[in-house]
């Protein structure tokens, strides 16, 4: 990220100046040439020169942030029309000075990204617009931005869900705002009724990829609501990722030029809720509905993993929200594929104390497991759930608790890293293995053979990983051969 330039330093400039030195790269400007060597005392890097003159600033780098900060407003005024034509990337902070008029607020307010206009606040108000976390990675999201000379893939993991759609949908409004074409890009499909009603009724524009599509349209790609490439969605393992933005806890280093990992959020969305204030994008009615649901989904309706960020989100979306189209996403008609497979759940279900477990066999629509999952918690003196169901030669995963000694995104992962992928959070979480040797079974009978082992080994070894959480008894197990994971055709013939 670029340095910090401050133009003029009357009495507000000092105090800020005294604060933004510690730490950080800076260059000060000023008319005052007792002030210029008071900062080289003080070993802050300082000029004379006048700040309304274009030309004082013309050979510089581009700065990240400019904080304008003489004492009279004419002299701000002026000096940011020139920063601002100077450095048009570069975020710009103004201290309205004593004496502003209506026209100097309204012009300032048209060129600055921030205007401080309120005396008794201005120190505490201008370091929190200069060195909050959510500003400084808006002025390196739009610098990587600027760098792509083509089109941006923002590509969501596999089978979407609301978040990662109206993550990538808004990253895409973020792009354009900057000059760049970019596609919301998706591998899989969108089969939960609820993710179908939200990307119908709101029109969003998304392009579902075949595995075998060509990329090379592609001059640079975003991760979005998810921060590894190769791992929950089908792009290349080596593919180089630009942009990734993500909410869940990563399993190693993130690669990227630009990367943007919240874990303390409960949603994605929240993220690019903050992007598009910071850059001034304004509020589709169609992508801020998109950005609230996908917020009240991720966190149960502010009851899971929610944050102050998520309720300030939300409460910046509101006023640009269709609310009758959100009823309706909220309500669409239940399949009855689905209900079928939470009956099954409830069924097959195998319950060791607080925790159940449960496979639904085979299954045409993926995104049924997590609603059978959250049946299952719902049921009296159950606290963890897994259900799990076969699809081509896959099995799909899907987890809740609402215990708090549990987590389940580290469970799942100990229990499947090995042999698939796993992932999510403490209450939330959900896995993929897969199960080749399905694929070379002779006929439905040893098919169902096969399938029946495979679903012993999965719940023993969620039961085995689970029952390592503290004060989490599920009984007893056993262990099962791992090698339905792992064989090809000409193991089995050896």
């Amino acid at each position: 990220m670029g340095f910090r330039l401050v133009l003029g330093c009357g009495s507000v400039g000092q105090r800020v100046v005294e604060r933004l030195s510690d730490g950080h790269r800076l260059l000060v400007i000023t008319e005052d040439q007792r002030t210029v060597e008071t900062l080289r005392d003080e070993s802050v890097p300082a000029r004379r020169g006048d700040p309304t003159d274009r030309s004082v600033i013309a050979d510089l780098e581009t700065p990240g942030v400019i904080f304008v900060a003489a004492d009279r407003t004419d002299v701000n005024r002026a000096a940011l029309e020139h920063a601002r034509a100077e450095f048009p990337s570069s975020s710009i902070v103004v201290y309205m000075g004593g004496n502003a008029t209506e026209t100097d607020r309204r012009e300032c307010r048209a060129l600055a990204d921030h205007v401080v206009d309120a005396e008794a606040a201005m120190v505490d108000q201008v370091l929190a617009e200069t060195t909050t976390t959510s500003a400084e990675a808006a002025i390196e999201l739009r610098a990587q931005l600027q760098t792509i000379d083509g089109r941006l893939g923002v590509m969501m993991h596999d089978n979407p869900d609301p978040d990662a759609i109206a993550s990538a949908v808004a990253l895409v409004d973020i792009a354009a705002s900057v000059g760049v074409d970019a596609d919301a890009c998706y591998y899989g499909e969108i089969s939960h009724q609820e993710n179908r009603a939200m990307v119908n009724l709101l029109d969003l524009d998304l392009r579902n990829l075949a595995p075998d599509d060509s990329l090379s349209e592609y001059e640079a790609f975003a991760l979005i609501d998810h921060s590894r490439p190769g791992v929950n969605d089908q792009l290349p393992d080596d593919l180089h990722a630009d942009i990734v933005i993500d909410h869940h806890p990563p399993r190693g280093p993130v690669p990227g030029e630009f990367v943007d990992l919240r874990e303390y959020v409960g949603a994605t969305s929240t993220v690019l809720t903050e992007y598009l204030d910071r850059f001034d994008v304004p509020f589709d009615s169609a992508t801020a509905t998109a950005l609230l649901y996908g917020i009240r989904v991720d966190t149960n309706d502010f009851t899971r993993e929610v944050s102050a960020a998520d309720f300030n989100a939300a409460s910046l979306l509101w006023p640009h929200v269709d609310t009758t189209v959100l009823r309706q996403i909220e309500q669409p008609t239940v399949e009855g594929e689905t209900l079928e497979t939470i009956a099954r759940a409830i069924k097959n279900r195998d319950q060791r104390d607080s925790v159940a477990v449960a496979s639904v066999g085979r299954i045409g629509n993926r995104d049924a497991l997590p609603q059978a999952a959250d049946q299952l918690l719902a049921m009296e003196g159950v606290e963890t759930t897994l259900v799990f169901g076969f699809m081509d030669e896959m099995a799909f995963l899907s987890a809740r608790s609402r215990a708090g000694d549990v987590d389940l995104g580290e469970t799942l992962r100990d229990a499947f890293d090995q042999i698939g992928s796993a992932g999510g959070h403490a209450d939330m979480a959900g896995a993929q293995l897969e199960i080749g040797i399905l694929a070379s079974a002779d006929g439905e009978r040893e098919v169902d053979s096969i399938v029946s082992v495979v679903e012993e080994v999965i719940a023993n070894r969620f039961f085995e990983a689970i029952r390592t959480q503290p004060g989490i008894p599920v009984g007893t197990y056993t262990r099962t051969s791992e090698w339905l994971f792992t064989m090809d055709e000409d193991e089995e013939t050896s």
